[in-house]
């Protein structure tokens, strides 16, 4: 069975730009009521004002930090109330990095990204559950990372926190098979966005190399699919696919060519291994 959009509820976190933006767009389009979930109050609003609704479609923006209890109560309780508590979708989308050598950095920006990557989406989905069980053909979808398949010099605690998205994503979609509740695992590789914003504890200069990028638009887009098709897991990109999939071939090899990699260039696109 198929997931639709229209007349569906669903919550998007980190929604305010990039690939949140687009895809509460998307799905604000085609009939969803979404509650868009970001950190900036005056952007989401702003944004969130100028789209266009179908008889039931539209955007209730929530300014909010997701790593907040308050904010994750306030979610539920926003449900409970305007939706009867029902809950189709949920997409974890928010989150932040970093880029530099472990041993240079500080325990903080570890306890911080695993906050944001990690903790905050788990416990989110964790309160939203009950209203997931009374959604239709309901999806949890996970915004992850290539690099939650295969790590990367300088980016030890993203891909930390990726790879505990993943793991934790195999075994919750394992336990909520047999509540009809689907777990897609969306896993990009480099999207031009404003995620240069949400380092921490980065030179602002830093760039990374990629291997091509991708638009968020195109990542929603793709993402939007897995969650009507209720797909297991997407790895995007051809560069990210060559990533993985040598990887789990030659492992050696990988490591070998990882160990020789620049962690930074003089590329100034403003993109990021997603």
């Amino acid at each position: 069975m198929q997931w639709t959009a229209k007349d569906s509820v669903a919550v998007v976190t980190g929604a305010s730009s990039g690939i949140g933006k687009c895809l509460t767009q998307l799905l604000a389009d085609r009939g969803c009521h979404v509650m868009a979930i970001a950190r900036r109050a005056d952007r989401i609003r702003e944004w969130s004002a100028s789209l266009g609704c179908t008889d039931f479609g539209g955007v209730t923006p929530l300014a909010g930090d997701i790593t907040d209890h308050d904010v994750r109560s306030t979610v539920r309780s926003m449900i409970e109330t305007h939706h009867n508590g029902r809950l189709d979708l949920l997409v974890n989308n928010a989150g932040i990095g970093g880029i530099g050598k472990f041993a240079d950095a500080t325990p903080e920006r570890l306890r911080q990204i695993m906050e944001v990557n990690f903790f905050a989406p788990v416990e989110l989905t964790r309160i939203l559950l009950p209203s997931l069980h009374r959604g239709s053909s309901a999806v949890i979808c996970n915004v992850s990372s290539v690099l939650g398949h295969r790590a990367v010099p300088d980016k030890s605690e993203y891909c930390a926190s990726k790879f505990a998205i993943h793991g934790w994503s195999d075994s919750l979609r394992a336990e909520l098979a047999a509540d009809g509740i689907q777990v897609t695992l969306v896993s990009p590789s480099t999207t031009k966005s404003e995620f240069f914003d949400s380092l921490i504890e980065t030179d602002p200069k830093t760039t990374s190399r990629s291997m091509g990028h991708w638009s968020p638009q195109r990542v929603a887009a793709k993402a939007y699919h897995a969650i009507c098709n209720r797909r297991s897991e997407v790895i995007l990109s051809l560069g990210g696919k060559a990533l993985v999939y040598t990887d789990r071939l030659a492992p050696s090899l990988m490591n070998k060519i990882l160990a020789q990699r620049p962690a930074k260039t003089d590329d100034s696109s403003n993109s990021v291994d997603q």
